[in-house]
Parts: structure tokens; C-alpha cells; sequence
């Protein structure tokens, strides 16, 4: 009765081991419909977490319920071993690459640092009950991998994708290095927010623009506003919006562009009440106007961009296109420089004129102390707002140009394809179709370059004199890697380009950027699912967390459309996150994280997998100790209701003792009936990845439909009919095909307890529960049946109101148990139709010593009423003594001289003669 899962798991996962359990599953399910679900590599550089849990947990559920239907459904676990996690984890412990050990000692210590917690998470992923290829999973670093990662970007080179740029991107002052898109997240930050004029240079062409303006005084200046004062150094034009109206106010000696609409609340922000409009004009109109930098001796242009927005601000946009994508497309379009003045190590360059040499995260005092001095600077504020941070050091950003490589998203129409492979996959929940297709719809272009030491290299030669790639670089990224698979990325770098190149070598150059990771992560559809030869491209399911839209579902989909013209996955499941019971995202520094560890070792692995199972994953999913000790009570009753079942049918031989459904009992008929009905939904929702739809299902059927009717019931069948009567073995045959479903229902969920369940069912069968397939011989109830599901509805209901008065007698005082109450149901017509049926069986049904149906009359004094229509009830106790046998109350006790203290029932099964039971 005592689970003591923390014990017996193990031992059952040394029996899954010692016989290949894994192995042996794939060689019965060979030639099968096959079912691919790829594992997104997870990162190996610490322990799980109750999110790898979730996740891995519903990926084992999956693939188990699809071998469960017939599918050969292998799971292949993997790792993501590259980038700058691990890099700086390594770094603290022996140095920075090129410092205090080479590049190359450096990336071996990353590989087995990376091992290290591979074989760690292996273990503990084990331990939840997962059934994977634990012996030939995948990992980005294997030589093989890294050599697909090369011959993937081969493709992508091939196919015209990839493309050089001196791009504005994602810039991590911490990391030293470009991050994807997939690697910012968003933080307040308190910024500066500053007004800065930009001083018109010839007022006479600037209000020659105008079709009307009134006279006014003071300079023409066009403010703009910003948060990054930093970025002025690197400013090139001020942008306005073409179609804007904008308005020439004059305020205290000084004529100010601004946006029509934005006046009023510009006027507040500086405190000016008194101003006059003198003019309007639309932004096209000023196009080409020279505006004075502010602290530099460098005229500006005015542009025009459609970027420019009116919701805050001036309606002008400072514009540096080394700092920021909009800044930089519009620039570009202009014939504008992209001069970017801040270095890797995120400080001013030496040419930088006033700040040179300052770290930018220093520099807004700086410069605002510049801009006071020019007389430049309209205002000065701080602001609250929401900034781009590096996911891992969770410090904020800059956008700043540099050579990168990029996966252009419209040079061969790579946005437009993979909208259209979107629309061709089912996406679970269906939001998550909408949310990747916005983020497709407005990504830049994909920076994959990153200037790090541990990761794959991007293995092209460049032209020093044109900067261009060499035109065999396809053939030459296929050779780097036939040699990577051999040696790993150390060939790329140990590589002489006379071996490539011959007598060119002096005219190229290598790279030495290493690869986005998400490149890497993102390209399995290339090194797992093609090179496997067990599973097929696409994959029928990706399963990741709702993070992994703009992450690995994504890069994943664009590698896959670059370089196959098809999406990699025909189904896209997605999960929430984990949070703790008030909704907290879990965190060290809250104290609210619970490990995967700690629950297993104080409820068993089973519990955790069963509270996976019990949400709803489409939203974020709340762990407490208080939600597990409600989902161990729930265990408990299944796990209880399954040993009840087990314990009655000791001694049953389904071989020699199953009876014909045509024999047995009404009563058993409806509860197998009953079971296979549920079945259907279950498997259903197996299908539909409802998880906690079988939950409550099984939840419902154990707690209800059995534990409180139906096994109460028969308890008087299995201990007191004969053996072999009819009656007990009727009820045994019910109980024999509920647990040989109910067993499968649980096994992809409760995997533990369901394989110990199994071993203990009589009967022949496989070796483990996972060698079988669902349960499909439940009889069904005959559909002309009277004795239906409808009417069993209505037993329960009728049983629940006699037993709600029969503990209001209890609780007075009048009666202990059931067995000493004598039932008068007092009915219409209708109810006393159904009700006679059972005959003698009512008092069973109703397990009380005593049953009298009688039709209901006008006189209704000292009669309960129920909640069942139509139904009274009277209980009153039963005067007759206690059968030692069945505990029943009946009259003629004591009246058999061999057996004085039985019922007659009890005497005739112990004398071998049995009884009938018809119904119940």
C-alpha cells in the first residue's frame, strides 16, 4: 500500500536497463508507422531545472503514448554544447581564450566542461522515467555535428542567402560579442532623456518651404529626443515623417520644428506656456534642409522615414545609423555614412573627437555637460522605460554597427517562403501561428556571426582586396567539413589555406567568426533528423517552451527553408513557463525555486510526472509544495484503486475464469462499458496532447465511477459469494479488463507504478508494459440494454441521497454503520419502475442491511426529501443481529444450528451452494 517510490523506481529502472527495455521497444515497433518527435537540445552547463522537467516529462509522455497506438515513435535526447554560457564558465576557471591558455586548450576545456553536464542531466533526465536513446543521443559538438552545421551553412551559401553587411546589431558590452535576437530580453532601465536643438543653416531656404508663415524671431532649430545621448557622436541626418504635419512655434525668443501634434505636450515638457504656431508644413517638404550638429563642426540632412512616429516625442528623429536599424536603413537609402565610433570593447575610438576613449555606459554625462556647453541642450530629464538587455549578464545593450554576417531575409525571399511554410504546419496551441508569423513578418535581418573562441566557425576565405567571398567557397565549406568530422573545428583553425587555395592563399584571408548557436540548434533538422537513420525529415513534432517562437522553432524554421525550401516539422507544440504557486517566475533570490532532485526524492518521480500531466501547459504552469501534495494525495488514489484490484483478483486465471460478457452481471457489463467509453476520450486526448483531460479522466473513473460505487459495491460479492461462483468471478472479469486498460492509460504518465502494476496482473504478457498496446477487448454494453449507462446514472444518484441521510442519521446518533440501516424508498411511479429492477440486489447497490421500494403517497410524514425527482426516504435501524460473515443485519441469524451466527446467504456460499446474484 506504501508507494515508496524514492526506492522503487530505481529498481525499475535497473529492469528497463539491465533488459534494453529502449532497444527492445525499437526492434518490436520496427516496420511500424513511424512518429519522429525531435528533442530540442537543451544547454548543458548546470543541473535540470523544473523546466527541463516539464518539458522533457511531456516529450516522454508523447512518444510513449504513440508507441502505446502502434507508431514507432524513437526519441533521440540532445544538447546544445556551444556559445558563450559555457565560454564564460570556463573562462572563470582557467582564463580568457589567448590570455592565460591558447585557443585551442580553451575550447577542449569547453567540450569537457559541456560532457561534464551532459552526463549529469543525462542521469537525472533518467530518473524521471524518460525512455530515450540515452546511449546515442546527439549533442552540437559531437565532429559529426559541427561537420552538418558547416555543410548546412554551405547550403545557405549556395542558395544565395547569406550575405556580408557593416550592420547595426545587438551588441553585449559584456560579452564582446553580436547576440541574435532570440538572446534580448527586456528590463527597465532609468535613461537620460534629452531635447537637443539641431540649428537650421540657412533660415532663408528652410522658410522658403513654407506656402505661409508669419514673422517671428529667434534661430530655427529642429529638436529631436532621445534616451541614448551616447549615440550622438555617431548621428548623420535628423529624419522626419513624410506625411506628418509639422508646426514652426515660436517660444521665448527661438523658432521650433515640431510635429503639429505634439506641441502641446513639448511645451509642458519644457515648462512654456506661452508659444505661437507660425506656420505648418508637411515633413516631405523639408527634405534635403542642412541642420548644424550640436557639438560637432558637421552639417546634417534632413531625411525622411516612415519610421518616424508621433506618439512621444518631437516628431524629429536623431539619426545614427551605427546605432540602430531604422537609423541604418534609412541612411543607406540616403547614400548616408555608417561610421560607427564605438569599439569591441564598447569604448570610443581614437578618432572620436571630445569623447574618445570613454566607455559609453560613461559617456551620457559626458556628452550632456557638451551639450550644455554648445547651448544645444532644450532639456534634461530621467525616464523609467523598457531596454534591450543581454539575457545573460542582464545588462543593457547597444545597437552598433560592425562587420557581421547575415542571413538576408528578403535577398531570396526568405521572409516571404517561410510565411507561407508557417501556414502549413498545425501549431498547439494555435496562437502560437500568430505569434511566429509576426515575429517572421518583422525581423531583421539574422546576424549569425559572433566574435567568440568556443563555438563552430563560419569557414569562408575573403578577398583582401574586394572583401568578397571566394567563389568556391561551397566546395571549400565541404571540404572544411569532411576534416571537422574527423578532427572537430580545431582543423578549421589549425587549417593552412594553401591546402584550399594554392597559389591564392596570399590573396584570401580566413574568418574567424564562430557561429550564432541558435545556427547551430537550429540546423538539426540537417544533423539529427537526416543523419538518424531511425527517423525521417520533417519531423512529425517540435515540443519547446513559448520562448522557443523567437528562438529555436524559429531558427529552425528559417535554416530549414533556406536550405530545403520546407518547413522541418509538420507540428509545432508549445508549453508555458514554470512559475510557483502565486504566479512568481522562480528564482534563487526569491527563494521559490523547487528541484526536480528534491521531489523526487521525497514524493517519487511518478508525482512529479503526474503533476505535468494535470495542467494545462497552454498558460504559465504553477508548481508549489502544496500543489504536489494534492497531486500525491491524487496519486495516492489511483495507485489505491489499482491495488484494490490487483488484491481481488488473486487467485482469478483469465485463462480458465474470465466469464462471457453475455454472462456477466449487469452491474459489471456497465462499469467495463463504462471504461471502454473513457478509453476513447483518452485515447483522443492522447492524440490531441490534452494531458489533463486523461488526468481528470482517470482521476474520475478511479475516484467515482469505482471507488465510491462501483468496487464499494462488489466487495460483498468478492468476500462473501463462493469462490467460483458466477457472482465473484462475474465481478473478477470486470476488474481483470478495467486494470489491464487502466494500467495502459497510466503508463505513459505514472511509467513507474504502471510497470509495477504490471508485473502483477494475472495471465500471460510482455515483458513490460511498454511492449504492449492499448487495451481493446472491452466488451461494449448492448445497446438495447436496460440496464444502461443512463440507468446507472441514476443508481448513483440514488445511492448518494439514501447515503447524505443515512449520515445525517449517523451523525445523530441513530445508526453506526451503513449495513445497520433498513431503507424505506418511498418513489413515483417512474423512479419505482427502475428501482424494482434490481430486485433482491437494491440493498447491494445500496450496501444496507435493508431495501423496501414503495410507491409514494399522500402521506409523506417523517419521509427525507432528496435531490433525486421523485424520490423520499426513510432510514431507520435495524433491530436484527450482525452476521459475523457478510456484517449484514438480517432476521434469520441464529436460526441454522451449524452456523448460528450467519445469514442464511452467508451459510448456503459457505456450504458450497452459492447463491444467484442477478444485477449487482
Amino acid at each position: 500500500m506504501k508507494a515508496n517510490l524514492a526506492q522503487r523506481e530505481p529498481e525499475i529502472l535497473k529492469k528497463w536497463q539491465d533488459i534494453d527495455l529502449y532497444q527492445k521497444i525499437r526492434k518490436q515497433k520496427k516496420g511500424q508507422p513511424l512518429f519522429v518527435l525531435l528533442d530540442g537540445p537543451i544547454y548543458a552547463n548546470g543541473h535540470i531545472h523544473m523546466g527541463h522537467a516539464l518539458n522533457r516529462v511531456l516529450k516522454d509522455i508523447i512518444t510513449k503514448s504513440k508507441s502505446l497506438s502502434g507508431f514507432d515513435a524513437p526519441l533521440v535526447p540532445g544538447w546544445d554544447c556551444h556559445g558563450l554560457p559555457i565560454e564564460l564558465l570556463v573562462e572563470k576557471k582557467i582564463g580568457k581564450s589567448g590570455h592565460k591558455v591558447s585557443a585551442q586548450d580553451f575550447r577542449k576545456a569547453c567540450r569537457e566542461f559541456a560532457n561534464q553536464f551532459i552526463e549529469i542531466q543525462r542521469d537525472e533526465f533518467k530518473r524521471l522515467g524518460m525512455l530515450a536513446d540515452w546511449d546515442r543521443l546527439y549533442t552540437t559538438m559531437d565532429f559529426g555535428f559541427e561537420a552538418d552545421i558547416i555543410r548546412s551553412l554551405s547550403h545557405i551559401v549556395k542558395n544565395g542567402h547569406l550575405q556580408k553587411g557593416y550592420k547595426p546589431v545587438y551588441w553585449c558590452l559584456d560579452c564582446g560579442s553580436a547576440l541574435a535576437e532570440a538572446e534580448v530580453e527586456y528590463a527597465d532601465k532609468v535613461s537620460p532623456a534629452i531635447d537637443v536643438r539641431f540649428r537650421v543653416i540657412d533660415e532663408t531656404a528652410f522658410l522658403s518651404r513654407f506656402e505661409k508663415v508669419e514673422k517671428g524671431a529667434g534661430s530655427i532649430s529642429i529638436p529631436i529626443w532621445t534616451t541614448t545621448p551616447w549615440s550622438l557622436p555617431g548621428n548623420e541626418a535628423v529624419a522626419l515623417n513624410p506625411e506628418v504635419e509639422y508646426a514652426l512655434v515660436e517660444v521665448d525668443g527661438e523658432r521650433l520644428l515640431l510635429a503639429a501634434e505634439l506641441v502641446e505636450s513639448v511645451m509642458q515638457r519644457y515648462g512654456k506656456e506661452k508659444n505661437r504656431v507660425l506656420a505648418k508644413i508637411t515633413g516631405k517638404a523639408l527634405e534635403g534642409i542642412l541642420v548644424q550638429h550640436p557639438f560637432y563642426a558637421k552639417q546634417v540632412p534632413v531625411i525622411l522615414g516612415n519610421h518616424v512616429t508621433v506618439d512621444s516625442g518631437t516628431g524629429a528623429v536623431h539619426t545614427a545609423p551605427a546605432h540602430g536599424v531604422d537609423d541604418y536603413q534609412v541612411c543607406i537609402q540616403y547614400g548616408l555614412a555608417v561610421d560607427n565610433p564605438v569599439g569591441d570593447d564598447g569604448c570610443f575610438t581614437a578618432k572620436t573627437e571630445l569623447f574618445a576613449g570613454i566607455h559609453v555606459t560613461k559617456a551620457n554625462d559626458a556628452i550632456i555637460k557638451v551639450l550644455q556647453e554648445k547651448n544645444t541642450l532644450l532639456h534634461l530629464a530621467k525616464i523609467t522605460h523598457s531596454y534591450p538587455h543581454c539575457w545573460r549578464h542582464k545588462t543593457p545593450l547597444i545597437y552598433r554597427s560592425t562587420p557581421q554576417w547575415f542571413i538576408s531575409m528578403d535577398k531570396k525571399h526568405l521572409r516571404k517562403d517561410a510565411l507561407q511554410a508557417i501556414d502549413r504546419v498545425e501549431w498547439v496551441p494555435d496562437w502560437g501561428k500568430n505569434r511566429i508569423k509576426s515575429m517572421i513578418e518583422n525581423r531583421p535581418d539574422w546576424c549569425i556571426s559572433r566574435q567568440r573562441t568556443w563555438g563552430v566557425p563560419i569557414p569562408l576565405f575573403i578577398n583582401i582586396e574586394t572583401d568578397e567571398i571566394h567563389p568556391r567557397s561551397v566546395e571549400f565549406m565541404e571540404k572544411v567539413a569532411d576534416m571537422v568530422e574527423k578532427e572537430g573545428v580545431d582543423a578549421w583553425y589549425s587549417l593552412d589555406p594553401n591546402t584550399l587555395l594554392g597559389n591564392e592563399a596570399d590573396k584570401y584571408k580566413k574568418t574567424l567568426d564562430t557561429l550564432d548557436v541558435w545556427f547551430d540548434s537550429g540546423v538539426t533538422h540537417e544533423g539529427v533528423l537526416k543523419r538518424w537513420p531511425e527517423l525521417q525529415f520533417p519531423a512529425d513534432l517540435y515540443l519547446e517552451g513559448s520562448d522557443q517562437h523567437r528562438g529555436w522553432f524559429q531558427s529552425s524554421l528559417l535554416t530549414s527553408v533556406g536550405i530545403n525550401g520546407h518547413e522541418p516539422f509538420k507540428t509545432v507544440f508549445t508549453h508555458g513557463y514554470v512559475v510557483d504557486g502565486q504566479g512568481r517566475k522562480m528564482s534563487k533570490s526569491i527563494g521559490n525555486v523547487i528541484a526536480p532532485e528534491k521531489i523526487i526524492q521525497s514524493l517519487g518521480a511518478d508525482v512529479l510526472r503526474l503533476w505535468v500531466a494535470s495542467i494545462d501547459y497552454r498558460t504559465e504552469i504553477g508548481v508549489s509544495d502544496e500543489i504536489l501534495t494534492r497531486t500525491s494525495e491524487t496519486y495516492r488514489r489511483l495507485r489505491n484503486t489499482a491495488r484494490f484490484l490487483l488484491a481481488n483478483l488473486d487467485g482469478f486465471d483469465p485463462s480458465k475464469d474470465m466469464v462471457k460478457p453475455e454472462q456477466m452481471l449487469a452491474l459489471d457489463r456497465w462499469v467495463v462499458d463504462r471504461a471502454r467509453l473513457i478509453q476513447e476520450d483518452i485515447l483522443k486526448a492522447y492524440e490531441s496532447f490534452q494531458f489533463h483531460v486523461i488526468y481528470q479522466k482517470i482521476h474520475h473513473f478511479c475516484a467515482q465511477d469505482l471507488g465510491s460505487f462501483y468496487l464499494d459495491i462488489i466487495k460483498d460479492r468478492q468476500y462473501t459469494t463462493k469462490t467460483d461462483g458466477l457472482a465473484r468471478r462475474s465481478a473478477q472479469t470486470a476488474m481483470f479488463h478495467i486494470i489491464e486498460a487502466l494500467v495502459r492509460w497510466m503508463a505513459p504518465i505514472l511509467s513507474f507504478t504502471a510497470e509495477e502494476i504490471w508485473q502483477y496482473i494475472p495471465g500471460k504478457r510482455e515483458e513490460s508494459v511498454f511492449l504492449s498496446a492499448w487495451y481493446l477487448d472491452l466488451p461494449a454494453l448492448n445497446s438495447d440494454a436496460v440496464m444502461n449507462h443512463a440507468y446507472w446514472d441514476k443508481m448513483q444518484a440514488i445511492r448518494n441521497a439514501v447515503n447524505k441521510e443515512i449520515e445525517n442519521q449517523r451523525n445523530a446518533g441513530l445508526i453506526g454503520s451503513a449495513l445497520e440501516a433498513d431503507v424505506k424508498l418511498h418513489c413515483t411511479a417512474e423512479v419505482k419502475k427502475d428501482l424494482d429492477l434490481l430486485e433482491d440486489d437494491l440493498r447491494f447497490v445500496l450496501i444496507t442491511s435493508g431495501a423496501e421500494v414503495l410507491l409514494a403517497n399522500s402521506h409523506m410524514d417523517g419521509l427525507s426529501t432528496t435531490e433525486v425527482p421523485g424520490l423520499w426516504v426513510k432510514v431507520t435501524p435495524v433491530s436484527y443481529p450482525k452476521c459475523e460473515r457478510c456484517w449484514h443485519r438480517m432476521e434469520d441469524i441464529g436460526k441454522h444450528t451449524k452456523h448460528p451466527t450467519l445469514c442464511g446467504r452467508c451459510v448456503e456460499n459457505v456450504d458450497g451452494k452459492g447463491e444467484v446474484r442477478k444485477f449487482a
